[in-house]
């Protein structure tokens, strides 16, 4: 029976165990070095701000720029004494397992309130539509008092309605619509007093914008029926202004017309006077010449007229005025 030598079998050489044990002792460090890495570092982006809290309460704050205005803040608040102001963004450190860490935009924020009712100075009922940016200018405050953007934007909503409806009720109805310079003051005077509230929260509103401004859906249909009703007015007057003008006009001509007919008539009968008075003396020169002629001549003239459509007769056999009918002329 022989013996089997192990070492022929597995020719693993003895030199080569050590450093497998080195590889595996360097990998396993760096996996501890990651993980403790992971755990006590965070990074900040350049469009975050972070706010590192320990049991509850804020420990240090990261901010692109540390002003005296932030500072105050936070010295003032009895919450936040003690909270360590890092100035710059990047890899910070933290206690693991004790310190969590919470982010917060450094960017403008838009709130896109919804339409809302407010009255003017003269009283008109207006729907007005507008939407503020604000950022958050300390994140510490920001931390303890509104935790999340819904909550802001809440706040936000309650404080610049209230401040805009306060504005536009010293505001007419044709400033607020038609006055750009009027308008934009009125905002700015809305921003300014927002942010006066909003100091103890953190908050700062940048800008404040009227998308738009228009009249209540119930208000619609009556303005259309008093413009409506205003067109028509202003239809009929110009209907009755213009039967009234049709009126005179055809009186005028009415009696211009009658004018034209007697001045026309009155020519005429001058006219016809001149031609009879004409006629009769060229009558009476053609008697004098030949009287004969001249009763002969009127006694056609008469048989003319009288004598159509076999018009029957009855007169003296010795009349003047068979004289010529019947050859009579003794």
């Amino acid at each position: 029976m022989s013996v089997i030598d192990m070492e022929k079998v597995n020719p693993v050489k003895k030199d080569t165990l050590p450093a497998v044990k080195k590889i595996g002792a360097i990998i396993g460090i760096f996996f501890v070095v990651l993980i403790a890495w992971f755990l006590f570092t965070f990074s900040v982006k350049e469009t975050d701000q972070a706010v590192v809290v320990r049991f509850g309460e804020v420990q240090k704050i990261v901010i692109s720029e540390k002003t005296p205005e932030v500072v105050e803040q936070i010295q003032q608040h009895s919450r936040l004494s003690g909270v360590k102001i890092v100035e710059g963004k990047g890899l910070q450190f933290k206690i693991p397992f004790i310190d969590t860490v919470e982010t917060y935009s450094d960017r403008l924020l838009t709130y896109d309130t919804r339409p809302r009712q407010v009255t003017t100075l003269d009283k008109k009922r207006v729907e007005l539509d507008n939407y503020a940016q604000w950022i958050i200018s300390n994140p510490a405050l920001f931390r303890v008092t509104m935790r999340t953007e819904v909550n802001a934007n809440t706040r936000l909503d309650d404080m610049i309605y209230s401040n805009l409806n306060s504005e536009i009720g010293r505001t007419n109805m044709t400033q607020l619509i038609s006055d750009i310079d009027h308008v934009e003051g009125m905002l700015e005077n809305v921003i300014t007093r927002t942010n006066a509230g909003l100091q103890e929260y953190g908050m700062e509103v940048v800008d404040i914008r009227i998308r738009q401004t228009d009249l209540p859906e119930q208000n619609l249909e009556n303005i259309y029926n008093r413009m409506r009703t205003e067109r028509e007015r202003v239809a009929n007057r110009y209907l009755s202004e213009g039967e009234e003008e049709a009126q005179k006009i055809r009186s005028n001509a009415d009696r211009e017309g009658r004018v034209i007919e007697a001045e026309a008539y009155e020519t005429a009968e001058i006219l016809r006077g001149q031609g009879d008075a004409e006629a009769t003396r060229i009558y009476a020169e053609v008697y004098n010449q030949d009287p004969e002629f001249y009763e002969f001549f009127r006694a056609l003239q008469t048989y003319r007229e009288a004598l159509i459509n076999d018009t029957t007769i009855v007169i003296p056999s010795d009349s003047d005025f068979a004289k010529y009918l019947l050859g009579n002329q003794n």
